[in-house]
């Protein structure tokens, strides 16, 4: 979670400041990503999405099977998706966003037993920290 910390900090000025990383079987870091919505113009580019796409490129194959996504908020139902159609591992992710949050917060995409892909979820890791991060951002908004 240190790492997709750090990422978030690289987030452009105008995005939310969200952390994605990818680690592959072996904990080898093999993608990462950060919020581009606002610096792309492109409602996909949330950090999960970014993270997945450079994992994918990196291993050559879009079969994440075997990988970790480390994130530093709560994906929402876009990225759930995704990280159900990339066959992802594992989960693990800070702070719970309940207003758009779909691993838990709002509903549970990934733990629906109707999935034929299984995701292993572990949500709440160091969420103060992540919550302060979210919390600094929106203050200077204001």
């Amino acid at each position: 979670m240190a790492r997709a910390l750090e990422v978030a900090e690289g987030t452009p000025l105008g995005d939310v400041p969200v952390g994605a990383v990818v680690y592959d079987a072996h904990g080898r870091e093999v993608g990462r990503g950060v919020n581009r919505r606002e610096a792309n113009g492109d409602p996909t580019a949330h950090a999960e999405v970014e993270a997945l796409r450079e994992a994918a490129r990196a291993l050559g194959t879009w079969r994440l099977d075997g990988c970790e996504l480390v994130v530093t908020l709560e994906p929402c139902t876009m990225c759930a998706g995704a990280i159900l159609g990339a066959r992802v591992k594992s989960l693990v992710f800070g702070a719970y966003e309940p207003k758009t949050g779909a691993v838990g917060s709002l509903f549970d995409a990934l733990r629906d037993p109707r999935h034929l892909h299984r995701v292993e979820v572990r949500g709440g890791v160091h969420e103060a920290e992540n919550a302060a991060l979210l919390s600094e951002f929106f203050g200077r908004l204001r």
